[in-house]
């Protein structure tokens, strides 16, 4: 057998990423986002417990246990891009000298680098985060080169501040083995520009009203991301407000400007006529938040961007605000609950939390695209809920294509190439129920497993569901407390005006009527079209005055 891998860590939930992969005599190690690496110390009591390390990219889930590796380990080499180099000392704000943090040693990107003999690997830009690789592994044995690509954390789609990856430069690259990240499952997102412009439309929403909004987010990566949002967008540019970047977010803003040769060129074109993120003369104002700051901030409208680990009571104190609390999603993940939000202080401050997907990874359609234009033999899916990777195994069109594996922690999985495979069962997703009609009311029944499932709570956290038909199925969508808040807020119109929010066929802020040329797209609630249909028809009396006249 030439080719196997010991998962440490698949990334389920907390867990991290840590995956050792044999290549013929060789074992790499692909990331170290243990918190724990007592696994890989007492590993068989070897010298070393990998010939090598790669990382492919700085976030913690993928590095935090690298220190304590290199610590243990000192003479085990580990590698990762330039910019992943700059950023890893990030994970260890408290360790001192910071110069003793660079133990990881720069690779370049696209070309074939040979670690040992008939071993080599070559990194190809991820997406996701500055400096982020798909890593492909090759090795020469006597009677052919077996290849694995592992794409770490990756995305199709250009962001703010790194471009995607290049799915032509990897079509029909045709590795042995594809090991892929399924964080979104099977799930279909819109375009991230579309999401940037409702998360942009919202805030802008709550300043208009008054609100000052709080942002908490990774210290690498969305943080950022989230900023030039703010100072590119134009519901914000030239507007006369505060952006205060707080704690690691900021500490993360300084990491990026020491990288800006290495961002994408229309970043540094934008940085060649103003500053990137800090900035006190153009509007909006971009400020770093000191943490005496905190309490004293939000007598005003402001917007602030601070660690998704921080004390939001801290910020949120009487007297300030109202508040709008945007919380990122992370799907088929629970929302992280913020406890010092509950808060006790008289007067108590208006706090509302909703939450916003703004897509750092791919959805369901761009990962079997992905595994399409690779067309490897073996797929094994890891980092993201057992739930959303169960999804993407059950699919018909990659279960009759390739050989599919969903390792959990610490489950070898053996590769065989060019072997007879048959595909292993996989747990049954469907669900039957049953069907009751009583008069004008029917009624759906499904087992109990259904709300077993972790997504239960996110599906059904109104009690409302909003049903289509597609063909000839009909297909169930439950209905979020923020798209209901949402329908809620636009239909604040004058009921006498012919509009959108006063029409019948506009529901989750989009038009169904399909006589419409505005059928299926997004539309603001005081829109208009020629086949506006009121949502309640006038009284009698009234429709026959308009007929008189």
């Amino acid at each position: 057998m030439e080719l196997e891998c010991l998962p440490y860590g698949v990334g389920h939930a907390d867990e991290g990423v840590c995956l050792l992969v044999r290549m013929g005599p060789y074992r790499i190690l692909l990331d170290c986002g243990l918190e724990d690496i007592s696994s890989l110390v007492s590993e068989r009591n070897l010298p070393l417990p990998a010939d090598l390390v790669l990382c492919t990219h700085a976030h913690p889930d993928h590095a935090r246990g690298l220190l304590a590796l290199h610590q243990a380990y000192p003479k085990l080499p580990i590698y990762g891009t330039e910019v992943t180099t700059q950023l890893l000392p990030l994970n260890w704000p408290d360790v001192e000298p910071a110069e003793k943090l660079f133990f990881c040693q720069a690779l370049p990107w696209r070309s074939p680098v040979e670690f040992r003999s008939g071993l080599g690997a070559q990194l190809y830009p991820a997406g996701h985060l500055p400096g982020g690789a798909a890593i492909l592994l090759t090795y020469t044995a006597p009677h052919r080169t077996y290849s694995l690509l592992y794409t770490g954390d990756c995305f199709l789609s250009n962001s703010r501040l790194v471009d995607g990856l290049p799915l032509e430069e990897l079509r029909g690259l045709g590795p042995d083995v594809l090991i892929l990240e399924g964080s979104y499952g099977t799930a279909r997102y819109p375009h991230r520009r579309n999401q940037e412009n409702q998360l942009a439309e919202r805030i802008n929403q709550a300043i208009a009203q008054r609100r000052c909004v709080l942002l908490p987010t990774s210290a690498l990566g969305l943080g950022q991301e989230m900023l030039m949002l703010l100072r590119s967008h134009h519901h914000f540019t030239g507007r006369d407000m505060d952006i205060w970047v707080d704690g690691a977010v900021a500490t993360g803003c300084d990491a990026y400007l020491e990288l800006l040769p290495q961002l994408p060129t229309s970043v540094q074109n934008f940085a060649r006529h103003q500053p990137l993120f800090w900035d006190e003369r153009v509007r909006p104002r971009v400020r770093r938040l000191s943490p005496e700051q905190r309490n004293s901030i939000g007598k005003s409208p402001c917007i602030v961007i601070t660690d998704d680990t921080a004390d939001l009571s801290e910020f949120c104190q009487p007297d300030t605000g109202p508040w709008l609390v945007l919380m990122p999603e992370h799907p088929g993940q629970p929302l992280v609950n913020h406890q010092p939000l509950t808060l006790h202080a008289q007067p108590p401050t208006s706090i509302t939390v909703e939450t916003y997907l703004l897509a750092q990874h791919c959805d369901g359609p761009a990962t079997t695209q992905l595994i399409h234009n690779l067309r490897p033999q073996h797929v094994i899916f890891v980092h993201g809920s057992p739930n959303y990777l169960a999804d993407l195994t059950n699919l018909d069109e990659l279960r009759n294509r390739y050989q599919l594996h969903l390792p959990a922690a610490g489950t070898l999985v053996e590769l065989p190439i060019g072997e007879t495979f048959m595909q292993p069962e996989v747990a049954d997703t469907h669900y039957e129920g049953e069907l009751t009609e009583q008069g004008t009311v029917v009624t759906i029944t499904f087992p109990e497993a259904i709300a077993a499932d972790p997504r239960w709570p996110h599906f059904a956290d109104t009690g409302l569901v909003e049903a289509r038909w597609q063909g000839e199925e009909l297909v169930l969508r439950g209905l979020s407390q923020r798209e209901l808040l949402s329908q809620a807020s636009e239909r604040d119109v004058p009921v006498d005006i012919e509009c959108c929010g006063n029409c019948r066929h506009y529901r989750g802020q989009r038009c169904w009527n399909q006589a419409s040329p505005l059928f299926g797209f997004k539309v603001t609630s005081d829109g208009y079209c020629p086949v506006f249909e009121p949502v309640q028809s006038p009284p009698p009396a009234q429709a026959e005055h308009d007929d008189d006249e």
